[in-house]
């Protein structure tokens, strides 16, 4: 896997708790006031897609660009960063 940021280690590092969307990999200040605008305010409501799309790659990365107009390279991400978090923590 190629090297990740410091914002998806900062993420991955520890339990998710009330980090707000903003915190996911990938996901900016634009993209995340476009998340917030549409209910998901906060990093575990994102996850609680991720999950509803049952982890899956393609699907994930398509609600993604349909929901905020997310870019390949943001859409993979805040993929890896959740399936990372997930791979650790669930």
């Amino acid at each position: 896997m190629s090297s990740t940021s410091q914002k998806h280690r900062d993420f991955v590092a520890e339990p998710m708790g009330e980090k707000p969307v903003m915190a996911l990999a990938g996901i900016g200040e634009v993209l995340g006031k476009r998340l917030e605008e549409k209910g998901f305010d906060k990093a575990y409501v994102v996850l609680g897609q991720f999950l509803v799309l049952k982890k899956d790659e393609e699907l994930f990365r398509d609600w993604l660009k349909d929901t905020c107009g997310a870019n390949v390279k943001q859409q993979g991400d805040c993929y890896g960063c959740l399936k990372e978090w997930c791979d650790a923590f669930l």
